[in-house]
């Protein structure tokens, strides 16, 4: 058993002087690299045999975009349900990993985070500010010259230089905060093709995100480019001419006139590019080096209306599959990044059943990982950009719905087979938001992007009596109306195994994630 008597605890950040003004420790970039390193050299002393520790030759993270504690409370339970269970008992499949911990999620100037700034940390070992990817918080948010000098190397970066196969899939748009935090640099997060450049303040000559992804190889000399790249986000990379877009007919955005598709095939050698799932299916792994799959011109669909989908398309597990097989083949190894978009949108619309479906369907492109790669070799990492103001409260009966109405236990400890009520006579729902849009039905809404509704309500709370709480048009009451609902401030846990994954431990900034990623493979020894 470790002792800790003797153990040093090494500050999280370095220089610990204060503002006179403000109160808050003077940091910088170096500050917050030098105490990620400083943690995950803490961490290694608490191992209880320094033997020698297996290299990640392959390292893979998943991100669940706003998929706090609560959110994977209530997808367990929703699982279990779903199998007839009474589900609290249940595991969403990683739960399982042996390392757990929790990340501090708050950017360098905001209590609440983004995802650009949370996504940057995991991937550079640096926090910085709201809407900004990749580059440090020196940098004036919109405005390109403030970049000259403050890019930030993402590990991606660093496993491209060392020969390693790369990968991003999501289901938000490949341009969207936290894929683009892998491979692109840029002031503003908005800032996914030229036509966004007029809305900030000096675009300059900031290449946009889309941009970046495609002409990664000429901005990372002795790269080949990403091996994979799948997700939505077509508008991004398309003209805005008539029948750009092989799906809609519907023009891009792009001001330029480039194709980037037709630009990623003349780039790599041995690539393709697909934009539905029939074409997607037929892509064989072992016959191609470089994949782009771009399946709607913005995000992808829920888990939940994959089906519907006019163009089709292929769910996160398969996309997850196909892409370690692709990159697979790499015998130096590969880094992916796997992020369960959707998760977010669904919280801001307040729509609990989309968000937890897609925290499901997370868990089973982890499963899908987990079985296909050598766990001696591979570090798997489970974890949140942030939270959101999502709650699981009243007292309802073991076994209820978990997107149903309370009903409570009455005094010998049986079900009251009623909704409980409120005191104004009404009942609520176990799961609910802080904030955001308010109560609303849409009983027919089957789409990715039309499931918020056009007002707000601020009249208080509405009569769910007759009204199919468990149904996916059901959009739940919220305390404060907002426009839309926000993120929370709360920490996110990190789940981890395979080499490397002890060091996963305690209480940690979020940045450390890098440096623990970085150490398990000893990218920077290679």
């Amino acid at each position: 058993m470790i002792s800790f008597k003797h153990i040093t605890f090494m500050p999280l950040l370095l220089t610990l002087s204060l503002s006179a003004t403000e109160g808050i420790p003077q940091e910088s970039p170096q500050s917050w690299f030098d105490a990620g390193q400083a943690v995950v050299a803490r961490n290694k002393s608490y191992r209880y045999a320094q033997a020698d520790i297996p290299i990640a030759k392959n390292i893979i993270l998943f991100i669940g975009d706003g998929m706090g504690v609560s959110t994977v409370t209530a997808a367990r339970i929703l699982e279990g349900q779903l199998r007839g269970e009474p589900g609290e008992e249940n595991e969403l499949f990683f739960e399982e990993f042996p390392n757990v911990a929790l990340s501090k999620t708050y950017n360098s100037d905001r209590q609440v985070p983004d995802s650009a700034g949370t996504m940057t940390a995991m991937t550079t070992g640096v926090k910085t500010d709201m809407g900004l990817i990749a580059v440090n918080e020196y940098v004036v948010r919109g405005n390109c010259d403030s970049q000259s000098g403050n890019h930030l190397q993402t590990i991606l970066e660093s496993a491209e230089q060392h020969g390693m196969a790369t990968g991003v899939v999501t289901t938000a748009r490949l341009t969207h905060a936290t894929p683009a935090s892998n491979y692109a640099h840029i002031m503003e997060r908005e800032f996914e093709d030229d036509q966004d450049g007029p809305r900030f303040s000096n675009p300059g000559d900031c290449a946009d995100i889309a941009r970046q992804l495609i002409e990664f190889s000429v901005n990372n000399p002795g790269s080949d480019g990403l091996e994979v790249a799948l997700g939505g986000g077509r508008q991004s990379f398309l003209p805005a001419r008539p029948n750009a877009d092989p799906e809609t007919g519907n023009p891009g955005e792009r001001l330029d006139g480039r194709d980037l598709t037709t630009e990623w095939l003349e780039n790599h050698s041995n690539a393709d590019y697909v934009w539905n799932k029939q074409q997607f299916e037929a892509i064989d792994p072992a016959r191609t080096d470089h994949l782009l799959g771009l399946f709607d011109p913005s995000h992808m669909a829920y888990s939940l209306d994959i089906d519907s989908d006019q163009g089709g398309e292929p769910s996160l597990s398969e996309m997850t599959a196909k892409a370690i097989r692709l990159l697979d083949k790499n015998d130096k190894g590969f880094y992916l990044n796997v992020e369960a978009g959707r998760i977010d949108h669904a919280h801001h619309a307040v729509n609990p059943k989309r968000a937890l479906l897609d925290t499901i369907e997370l868990a089973r492109a982890v499963k899908t990982a987990y079985e296909m790669v050598d766990l001696e070799e591979t570090l798997i990492i489970v974890t949140a950009d942030h939270s959101h103001v999502f709650t699981i409260a009243g007292y309802p009966i073991r076994g209820n719905p978990i997107l149903g109405k309370a009903v409570n236990v009455d005094s010998s400890g049986e079900s009251e087979n009623a909704s409980a009520l409120a005191r104004d006579g009404m009942p609520y729902t176990t799961l609910g938001y802080q904030n955001g849009e308010g109560f609303h039905f849409l009983p027919g809404t089957n789409t990715a992007d039309s499931i918020h509704r056009t007002d707000v309500n601020t009249a208080g709370r509405s009569d769910l009596t007759d009204i199919d709480t468990t149904h996916e048009g059901f959009h739940s009451e919220t305390v404060v109306p907002l426009r839309q609902e926000t993120h929370a401030g709360e920490d996110v846990a990190i789940y981890a195994v395979g080499p490397g994954a002890d060091l996963v431990r305690g209480v940690m900034e979020q940045n450390v994630i890098f440096h623990i990623m970085m150490e398990a493979s000893q990218l920077e020894q290679r």
